[in-house]
Order: structure tokens, then C-alpha cells, then sequence
């Protein structure tokens, strides 16, 4: 019971008026009392945060934590592309011809997604992966690899669920909800875009980066809310890892493919 209640305060709300109330209260001095209840319903690792538990002033800076320096190792392998996040790779594959993908019974265009003809068609015949983070998770998003940002913009303005229920139930959410979008050209030419998804009427989605010049592993933006993350690469540009399956739990730094 915890846990659906817990749930509310960080999932989706199709409900504007809905989402501001839940915002306001995990913002406040008094929902810092569940902070305790909620570290243990998610089994949240207090070792691996920044602080002690009794410094973070309410949920939602509990929630949008940062860890500890050296708890989460980046693989240093030159050509490799790690997760950006801590959460579940639920599903990687094919971009078509027609610049569209399949998930959860549901056909995505990148049209949509990326708002511009000529953006989709960069990625056609390409890959995706799409990356769920839940409440348990560490919501911080990071650099899969290094490379100069060449554009970054914004799409949508209502936001909902982005769940397992979500995806199946929703219209279209990946490519419908708000979403705040960076695509990055790699040292090689290639280019990926990095699509964060935005998974509460609030829109919770906060760049951190500064310049144009990112290193694989470098933190650029939070969500203050669960939500996911789809990234698209080009066509030949990413091997996945052999040891990837899906769905499976990734954290922030883990080799997922290589370039």
C-alpha cells in the first residue's frame, strides 16, 4: 500500500491540476518525514548518497540526488557507449526505412519524436534503446559518449505515463510527452540524439550541463521525477554489447555497446 501511494507522488499524472499538488508536496519541509518510509518501500542504497538521509530537507531533494564520487565506475574503454542512467533497458532494435520503431504494440515515428523531416531521416535504418527509470532510481542522466552538442530543443507540453502500463495503455508517450532533446555529434562524424522524456504534467526535466563539449560520463541534467530516456543512433554507428538482453537493470557508466 506504501508502495502505490509512494508512486503517486513520482509516476505520471494525466491531471495538470493533479501533478502541481504532488509537486508542491514533495517539495515541501513536511514530506521530508516519508524520506525515511520511502528509502526502505524502494530499498534505496543510503550508501551511495552524497549526504546522510536526515540531510535532505524533503522528498524531492532525496529524490534528485546526487551520489557519491566514485560510486559508479564509467567504462573507460575509448569506443564504448555506456547507460546514461541507472534503470531498466526495456528495449533496444531497428529504426525502419520509414524512420519508425515498434514498442509495446504501438508504432513511433521519428517525425513526431524529433519534430523535423530532416532529423528523423538521419536515423533511418539506425537504433534505438529506450531506458526506464523508476521512483527507486538514481535520476541523474549522464553522457553515453563523448562528443560536441549541435542542437538541442524542446517538443510537447503535457506529459504522461511512461511506465510499463503506460506505454502499453498511452497514446504515443515517448514521442507525445514533453521532451527535451540534445543531439550530439561524435569525434567520429556520426551523430546521436539523446531524448529525455518528460513523465509529469510538471515536465520535470533539468539540463546541468554547460558548453557544448561533453565527455562520456559527465552528468548533463536530472529528472526530478521518473521518467525514461531514448537514445537514437545512425545507421552502422552502434554494436550492441553481447551481454545486453531485454529487459534487464543497467546503472550510469555500464558498457551497454561500442561504436
Amino acid at each position: 500500500m506504501k508502495k502505490a501511494i509512494y508512486q503517486s507522488f513520482v509516476e505520471l499524472s494525466g491531471n495538470r491540476f493533479n501533478s502541481y499538488l504532488l509537486r508542491t508536496f514533495t517539495k515541501s519541509k513536511v514530506s521530508k518525514l516519508i524520506n525515511k518510509s520511502f528509502v526502505k518501500v524502494y530499498n534505496i542504497n543510503e550508501a551511495e548518497m552524497e549526504k546522510p538521509l536526515h540531510d535532505y530537507g524533503s522528498l524531492q531533494e532525496l529524490f534528485v540526488r546526487n551520489l557519491k564520487k566514485d560510486a559508479r565506475i564509467i567504462d573507460e574503454q575509448p569506443n564504448s557507449i555506456v547507460s546514461p542512467v541507472d534503470g531498466i533497458l526495456a528495449d533496444i532494435g531497428e529504426i525502419t526505412e520509414n524512420c519508425t520503431f515498434f514498442v509495446k504494440n504501438q508504432d513511433y515515428s521519428l517525425l513526431e519524436m524529433l519534430g523535423n523531416k530532416n532529423r528523423a531521416e538521419k536515423y533511418k535504418e539506425g537504433t534505438y534503446i529506450i531506458l526506464y527509470l523508476s521512483p527507486s532510481h538514481y535520476h541523474r542522466i549522464h553522457t553515453p559518449v563523448s562528443g560536441t552538442v549541435v542542437g538541442k530543443w524542446a517538443l510537447g507540453n503535457k506529459s504522461y505515463p511512461v511506465n510499463e502500463l503506460g506505454l502499453k495503455l498511452g497514446k504515443r508517450p515517448l514521442s507525445r510527452n514533453y521532451r527535451l532533446i540534445n543531439e550530439i555529434k561524435m569525434d567520429n562524424g556520426k551523430h546521436y540524439s539523446l531524448v529525455k522524456v518528460g513523465a509529469m504534467n510538471v515536465n520535470s526535466i533539468h539540463p546541468t550541463y554547460s558548453g557544448d563539449s561533453l565527455k562520456k560520463g559527465e552528468e548533463i541534467g536530472y529528472f526530478s521525477f521518473g521518467s525514461t530516456v531514448v537514445l537514437l543512433f545512425e545507421k552502422d554507428t552502434i554494436k550492441v554489447d553481447n551481454s545486453i538482453t531485454v529487459p534487464m537493470d543497467v546503472k550510469v557508466g555500464m558498457k551497454i555497446g561500442s561504436i
